[in-house]
């Protein structure tokens, strides 16, 4: 045997490390971590300008030999502009290029800057703090957002919530909101979708205030919200003109209630603390803190940049972004701003872009990461993006929600993330939302405390031809959606013809509406085909199951429980099989069993268990089981106590013995849901 040391083609090439620091200089060749003692050479000052040097390096040896890792130093980073990788930046399978954290420490790339400068001021007869912003003045800048060490901190707001939280959404469910008086110029009979952009408001709830045009008015419809600038004010006629038309008609919901409004960035409501006003001729910036706060102690920070890192690919050329990673970095301080012509989205906020910014990217992982105090959903993975990995990172904070998979993408896993506190700005925004997009898996997520739905997918209203197919949504733990502030939402959403699309074993609980449509699982418009087993849902306030149309889904093996206005919710009459609903346990105390449409037996329910915990007796549809029986349902179905081992305490384990046994039904352990391991800190 030779003695002789393996050929250089079957060695494993060593990494190469390239170093970003704060005390750094892109003059330098950035391969060591710190400054040299002469400091004639060391790490560089920029990710952009350690971007280049990989880039360099490709070109010199002909392509990449060996891994590249950009390692990132301690400290807060202040982008200029979005980072920019092409398809020059990409890797190989053998050879990744990762940006990340030097181990151990925190690196933070934001798109804001620092605000400083502050003095003593008097404002609305309040003390409070003043800075001068020469680049706004200039009308080179304008910022809605302010975060204070890393806190976000609210625009002003009338009416005047009871109490400033950093970050819980405050000022929204129940915390108080203007309704529109009436509406004008509008026949009784237009239709729901038509938005209006003025309308009659109430005594003296809007006035001709400062800087009038700054002011925004949000208006709470349906399933989303609209953001309109104030055009004008008339206190005489009772009438606001606003720059944009509301999304939908300026009603609660289908019926005839003004809808509920809030007005933001009014400087004559600058009185509370942990409000700020920027008044945009001027370029002044004033903020009342909160006790205990000085501003020339903090770190003040205001975002400039709406997007940090942008993956720009093109597929239709076959040039794509590939085996890039971002790993256990942290984004933070977007900023967030409509098209002109848009008040908002008519579902999800899909407008919304994404901090973190892919298209045409392949093989491509982000996973350890933070994205923080944002005003736009976290990540966009958008057209010609496939088998990309979202993992093991934090979305909080956020204006919007946290993952987009958009129409066009393929592939994509998100899992073991958790993600919220988000809406803080676009309200109907989505926990993971995927479009027209197939073969995706969104698994072993936390989701929670959003303002609308924890997992959207699906595109097509109705059964006409859809992308959404063979998507797995499994093991997330969905909670606290909807908060009441808005209606037709749920833990898990899907739209559209969906073969071998599979919702399992998720664990959703605590959905709640607004108005009507606060439910669990929600198939929604020709949603077909889908397997909806081993969930347990439990605390919605409109039911744990609703399917309003859609063709041949099977919901087994299922735990529903503790729905508030109903249970199980069937929509629309069809003239095909609506749904399986077999081998479940449907637990309740309040409410009844079967809600809204259940006339022409076009479903299929049996092998159920039934049980109201109130002791009321149990009907379907206001017919008793021996009575519903002979319509062909629920023939082997029980009304027992299914024995759950302690329901008011979310144990819905069953206790040896269980009728549920019985009937076929398959106990499952859902203490995996949710992220299987923590983040690497």
């Amino acid at each position: 045997m030779s003695n002789n040391p393996a050929p250089a083609l079957h060695r494993k090439a060593e990494p190469l490390i390239l170093y970003v620091a704060q005390d750094g200089n892109d003059a330098w060749k950035g391969k060591r971590p710190t400054p040299n003692p002469g400091r004639t050479d060391g790490p560089f000052a920029t990710i952009a300008r350690a971007r280049d040097a990989v880039r360099e390096l490709k070109r010199k040896k002909r392509g990449l030999q060996q891994p590249v890792t950009v390692c990132m130093r301690q400290g807060t980073y202040f982008l200029d502009a979005p980072l920019v990788l092409t398809a020059e930046d990409s890797g190989t399978r053998a050879s990744p290029i990762t940006y990340a954290a030097y181990p151990g420490e925190k690196p933070m790339l934001s798109g804001g800057r620092l605000i400083t400068g502050w003095r003593r001021a008097q404002v609305n007869g309040k003390e409070a703090w003043a800075t001068r912003v020469p680049s706004v003045a200039k009308g080179d800048w304008y910022f809605r957002q302010l975060f204070v060490n890393d806190e976000r901190r609210p625009r002003t707001r009338l009416p005047a919530p009871r109490s400033i939280g950093a970050s819980s959404g405050e000022g929204l469910p129940g915390q108080g909101f203007f309704r529109v008086a009436g509406l004008l110029d509008v026949p009784p009979d237009a239709p729901w979708s038509q938005g209006q952009d003025r309308f009659q408001f109430s005594g003296d709830d809007l006035k001709p205030w400062k800087n009038l045009g700054d002011v925004d008015i949000v208006s709470l419809t349906l399933w989303v919200e609209s953001r309109m600038p104030v055009a004008s004010v008339d206190p005489e006629k009772h009438i606001v003109s606003l720059t944009k038309k509301s999304v939908f008609h300026l009603k609660d919901d289908f019926g005839t209630s003004g809808a509920r409004y809030y007005v933001e960035n009014v400087f004559e409501a600058l009185d509370q603390p942990g409000r700020w006003y920027l008044d945009r001729p001027t370029g002044t910036l004033f903020y009342l803190p909160k006790p205990g706060e000085d501003p020339r102690r903090c770190r003040i920070i205001a975002p400039r940049l709406a997007q940090l890192i942008r993956f720009e690919g093109d597929a239709a050329k076959k040039e794509w972004v590939e085996h890039v990673r971002l790993d256990s970095l942290t984004f933070m301080h977007t900023e967030w701003e409509l098209p002109p012509n848009s008040a908002g989205a008519s579902q999800a906020a899909v407008n919304v872009p994404g901090a973190i910014y892919w298209q045409g990217a392949r093989s491509c992982i982000m996973r350890n990461c933070t994205v923080a105090h944002v005003g736009n959903y976290a990540v966009e993975l958008a057209g010609g993006c496939e088998r990309n990995t979202i993992a093991q990172n934090a979305m909080f904070d956020l204006g919007a929600g946290g993952v987009k998979v958009g129409h066009g993408t393929r592939a994509t896993t998100v899992r073991d993330n958790e993600i919220y506190d988000g809406g803080h700005i676009f309200h109907s925004a989505v926990g993971v939302w995927v479009g027209n997009s197939g073969h995706n898996q969104v698994i072993y997520n936390h989701i929670h405390d959003l303002y609308y739905t924890g997992v959207s997918v699906g595109w097509t209203w109705g059964y006409g031809p859809s992308e959404a197919v063979a998507n797995r949504i499994e093991y997330n733990h969905i909670h606290h959606v909807g908060r009441g502030l808005l209606s037709d939402l749920g833990g898990i959403y899907t739209l559209g013809v969906s073969p071998g699309t599979v919702l399992r074993h998720n664990l959703i609980h605590d959905s709640q509406s607004y108005s009507y449509g606060g439910w669990g699982i929600y198939l929604d418009e020709g949603s077909s085909q889908i397997l909806v087993e081993d969930n347990i849902v439990f605390r919605t306030k409109t039911g744990g199951f609703h399917q309003h149309y859609g063709r041949e889904n099977i919901i087994q093996n299922n735990i529903f429980a503790f729905g508030k206005e109903g249970q199980i919710i069937r929509s629309r009459e069809e003239d095909h099989l609506s749904f399986t609903f077999q081998r479940n346990i449907v637990y309740w105390n309040e409410g009844p069993l079967l809600g809204s449409t259940w006339k022409n037996g076009n479903y299929r329910l049996d092998y159920n268990l039934y049980f109201d915990a109130s002791g009321n007796p149990v009907t379907f549809a206001g017919r008793s089981l021996e009575e519903w029986r002979t319509s062909g349902q629920d023939l082997h179905s029980l009304i027992a106590d299914p024995k759950f081992r302690d329901p008011a305490h979310e144990d819905f384990s069953l206790e040896p013995g269980s009728p549920a046994l019985s009937l076929g039904f398959q106990p499952f352990d859902l203490s995996r849901a949710g992220p299987r391991q923590p983040r690497s800190k």
